[in-house]
């Protein structure tokens, strides 16, 4: 007999079980039926917290998100048990203590990364035909990230006693631009050690954008 949950958790089980779908075998594997037989239960139990495909997508989108992000804000936030690390000298090294805090979660979880590049472009695909609240996917995703990034770069930055010339806001944007192609790229190539040196050369980039305190 089929266990019965509440209904929050239930939606969280069918998520998950499209995400494993979906992580195997690509987005478009994910059909109510696929959805039921993985999580086992029927196709009513499914049709019941999802109305469509696309309610479904947008879950996944979220909860994927949310997965990623908390990993991501857990890295970054190992700048704050840093040693006294002051000037630029100092953020470089903050900087790079976050960033490549996030390497063993992008190696451990190629299946996961490589998912979020696959909704992303098939809620920008879907922008024009589907609700607002569905379409919205990369938006939600690429605003979460944002907000992660500022966080850890003013933290760097008041630790290191240094202040950023451009708004934080846009040098969040560039550096998520540049870790979104690294990643992409060593999912291609697998070449960790190539993916380090890109990392590497971020952070020096991002650096670069900072002054010292007069």
């Amino acid at each position: 007999m089929l266990k019965r949950l509440p209904a929050d958790e239930r939606r969280a089980q069918l998520v998950e079980s499209a995400l494993t779908i979906a992580e195997q075998r690509g987005v478009a594997s994910v059909t109510v039926r696929a959805v039921a037989e993985e999580a086992g239960v029927s196709l009513g139990v499914v049709h019941y917290c999802f109305e469509s495909k696309e309610e479904l997508l947008a879950a996944m989108g979220e909860s994927l998100v949310s997965q990623l992000s908390e990993s991501t804000r857990l890295a970054f936030g190992e700048v704050r048990h840093a040693p006294n690390l002051r000037g630029i000298a100092g953020l470089r090294e903050l900087l790079h203590i976050g960033i490549s805090g996030m390497l063993p979660m992008i190696e451990a979880t190629p299946g996961r990364q490589l998912l979020t590049y696959e909704i992303t472009a098939q809620a920008l695909r879907q922008r024009a035909f589907v609700a607002e609240g569905s379409a919205d996917i990369a938006g939600q995703q690429y605003r979460k990230m944002d907000a992660e990034a500022v966080d850890f770069l003013s933290a760097c930055a008041n630790i290191a006693g240094v202040h950023w010339g451009p708004p934080v806001e846009q040098i969040a944007r560039f550096g998520l631009a540049c870790v979104d192609g690294v990643v992409l790229r060593w999912l291609v190539d697998r070449d960790s050690e190539a993916m380090i040196e890109a990392l590497d050369e971020t952070v020096h980039a991002i650096a670069a954008k900072a002054v010292e305190q007069s």
